[in-house]
């Protein structure tokens, strides 16, 4: 590689990964009524980033599709600043916010690729706790295993009923491999919402499954269409991976966690855990559930006492009457979390999943 590329890359890299980590910051304590106090603890990184963009051009033929990879994640984390910086002017509402976000995911996809060439790429898909951890350095410094990575089914953005999968790159056939299968909340879909569990299952070692719903949000009414979709989804993975059947995990936000108790608490269901995160629950929904199936079912609960939507009261009775029910409940209330998904509990839902 020849030296002035690389000292693009060396000027580049750690304004657009802090932009990212400063992104993820904003997501995770969100909250509306203090979005001006968490712009302003998320810093400026975006203005260092911005400083430095247009040294990403005029590279040689060669470092194309590096070049390439840079400038779309580096526009599509300056995309999401903008849009935040606008609403912190006061030229937009909560929605504005949210839409403004969703460029982090893009911003990650487009990064991913060069994991396997930039070490520091690589260290920022680990979780933060492992990164100097020298057995998961040495497995990832490995060449990717056939059939690994990530893999989109008909989830281009803007279509419905797909899924993305990734696979650790280090995964063998010869052992079985937990399965979290997560849902994406109202609006959302699966590709974008891979990218808050990726770091964790490339972490801890689990393949991970993230849907689109059929609709513009999950069956919560009406006709069930994603039931039987995600068992499609299911035997689809199954038959291409070696899944452990005993540690099969559905989770989802808002929405998806409201679904994971639709579907989950179905006596036909194939998921062993539940893991809902940020989810409402109706009293006649544990009525209904079939009282043999939540008899012992490990459900690990997860919920803000910020939430604006779902208030946590909503959450404290759920946990009451699931456990009355027979389930073996795992109740964790965050003091500090809004109506957002909290990616520090996946690691502890993972060593959860894993009998830890």
């Amino acid at each position: 590689m020849s030296e002035a590329v690389v000292d693009d890359i060396v000027a580049v890299l750690p304004p657009l990964l802090q932009s990212l980590e400063a992104l993820s910051f904003v997501a995770r304590h969100l909250n509306p009524p203090e979005f001006g106090s968490v712009m302003d603890a998320a810093g400026m990184p975006d203005q260092a980033l911005q400083a430095v963009r247009g040294r990403l051009g005029g590279w040689p033929e060669e470092f194309t599709g590096l070049q390439s990879s840079l400038e779309t994640a580096s526009d599509a984390a300056l995309a999401a600043f903008a849009g935040l910086r606008a609403v912190e002017q006061g030229n937009g509402d909560l929605i504005a916010v949210f839409r403004a976000l969703r460029h982090a995911p893009r911003a990650q996809e487009a990064l991913y690729p060069l994991a396997a060439r930039l070490p520091p790429v690589s260290s920022f898909f680990v979780h933060p706790d492992l990164r100097e951890d020298a057995g998961i350095t040495a497995r990832l410094a490995q060449r990717a295993n056939e059939n690994t990575g990530i893999v989109h089914v008909h989830n281009e953005p803007g279509s419905r009923g797909g899924f993305s999968v990734y696979v650790p790159e280090y995964y063998t056939a010869d052992r079985e491999w937990p399965l979290v299968m997560a849902l994406h909340g109202g609006s959302g879909n699966g590709r974008n919402f891979l990218w808050s569990w990726l770091r964790d299952a490339r972490s801890l070692g689990a393949i991970l499954v993230a849907p689109t719903a059929t609709g513009n949000t999950w069956a919560l009414m009406g006709e069930d269409a994603d039931t039987p979709n995600l068992a499609r989804i299911l035997d689809s993975v199954r038959r291409r991976w070696n899944i452990d059947e005993s540690k099969l995990l559905l989770t989802g936000m808002s929405d998806g966690g409201t679904f994971c108790y639709v579907t989950g608490l179905e006596s036909a269901s194939p998921f062993t855990h539940l893991a809902p995160v940020a989810a409402t629950f109706h009293p006649l929904m544990a009525e209904m559930a079939d009282a043999e199936r939540l008899r012992g079912l490990p459900i690990y609960l997860v919920h803000g006492r910020l939430d604006w939507m779902f208030p946590v009261q909503v959450a404290r009775q759920t946990r009451d009457l699931l456990s009355a029910a027979g389930a073996d409940v795992t109740y964790r209330e965050l003091e500090d979390l809004s109506h957002c998904y909290p990616r520090e509990m996946n690691a502890p839902i993972l060593k959860w999943l894993a009998g830890e």
